[in-house]
């Protein structure tokens, strides 16, 4: 039933809990310590920053402990095939984080495991490093970077490997040029999918490495046709590649 003064045509009076509540619609309630700094961790150069520590920590570390002297002292004696195949194979991959060159990491596998198996541990570590090197890229990376390509040489690298990701990260792989660490993270930064960057990789990644792995097996006999042959190996693509690069030089400059 209606009250007197809604009866009389005045106007009625809100209970105490309508207002109350009302004012806690009006007002949002503020936010609390922890969400603003879940949110600043959380931001784009924020995670940039992270990724920059990591790989800085990483590289620091590479520089400190020098792993290279594994191959100078021998490989633990306490390891010894498959095991010593998948220990090398995620140092490795740890190590192509870490901006060591993989030349010296493909003829470190071939020396320690010859030819096919020294192939087979260093086309898994490359894998690995790469899978690796690219998910820290699209997660810590993208957000920060993506907004920052706007020169001409930027856009166009990342709108081919956005728009053709297999065959230019393939063709990245064949020919040597682009350093693997920085294919690594352009392709992150751009919209190529994880699947694709991965399987150009372990393609496109098996004709240099096999040289290499050749080279590490045969050094000791510098002369021989094997050695020789693999070496050709390594100059050939890399001469067709400065080549297509200087007749590419233009494509680039118009765009």
């Amino acid at each position: 039933m209606l009250d007197a003064t809604t009866r009389s045509g005045g106007t009625a009076t809100a209970s105490p809990r309508a207002a109350a509540t009302e004012l806690a619609v009006a007002v949002p309630a503020p936010v609390g310590l922890a969400a603003r700094c879940s949110r600043v961790l959380l931001s784009p150069w924020s995670r940039l920053s992270l990724l920059i520590a990591l790989l800085a920590g990483a590289a620091s570390t590479v520089l400190l402990f020098e792993p290279q002297r594994l191959l100078a002292d021998g490989w633990p004696p306490q390891l010894g095939g498959a095991a010593a195949a998948v220990v090398f194979a995620v140092a490795y991959g740890l190590c192509t984080v870490a901006f060591v060159p993989r030349p010296l990491l493909n003829l470190a596998a071939g020396a320690l495991f010859g030819s096919q198996l020294g192939l087979g541990v260093a086309i898994t570590g490359t894998v690995l490093g790469a899978g690796i090197a690219f998910g820290l890229g699209r997660v810590l990376g993208q957000d920060a970077l993506r907004p920052l390509l706007r020169g001409r040489w930027l856009h166009a690298a990342d709108g081919q490997l956005s728009r053709h990701g297999f065959r230019s990260m393939l063709a990245a792989r064949l020919f040597p040029g682009v350093p693997f660490w920085a294919a690594n993270y352009c392709a992150a930064v751009s919209r190529m999918g994880y699947f694709p960057f991965l399987l150009a990789t372990a393609l496109g990644s098996i004709p240099n490495t096999a040289a290499y792995a050749v080279a590490g097996a045969r050094a000791s006999t510098p002369t021989s046709p094997a050695f020789l042959i693999a070496m050709a190996c390594i100059a050939l693509p890399a001469l067709a590649g400065a080549g297509v690069a200087w007749r590419k030089r233009h494509h680039f400059r118009d765009r």
